[in-house]
């Protein structure tokens, strides 16, 4: 089987870490957040449908490099980048509601004890940003 993009690579991405910097601190539901430990590449050559991805340092990686957890917010650039910045915004924002409170090395599904990370969850802290 052949890949349809052979030429798939990741770069860090400078400005998404920035825009992260900017919305968070912004958004109480992010205080948990330690953006220190939060990591932004952009992916180029993708097959992916996603727009963004949050990859996770699960715990037993964790234990066994001992170190802490750490979040990597992937976005994939033949999508994300044709996007208006407030687009942008809220796809940043869906992928930070996937960290939890605990800021374990896990990731919040999108249905998770009855509360769901979609549009209207995501419209509603973006909205949190003019108050």
């Amino acid at each position: 089987m052949k890949r349809k993009n052979p030429k798939f690579e990741f770069e860090p991405a400078f400005d998404i870490k920035n825009k992260l910097m900017e919305l968070a601190p912004k958004i109480e539901d992010f205080q948990h957040i330690d953006l220190t430990r939060v990591f932004c590449f952009r992916s180029v050559g993708s097959a992916s449908r996603a727009i963004a991805r949050i990859w996770s340092l699960p715990r037993i990686w964790q234990r066994a490099l001992s170190i802490e957890a750490h979040y990597i917010i992937e976005v994939v650039s033949e999508r994300y980048d044709k996007l208006k910045e407030k687009e942008q915004e809220k796809v940043l924002i869906h992928e930070m509601m996937h960290i939890p409170k605990t800021f374990s090395g896990s990731l919040v599904p999108h249905r998770c004890f009855g509360k769901k990370i979609n549009d209207r969850s995501v419209e509603k802290l973006f909205q949190k940003l003019f108050k």
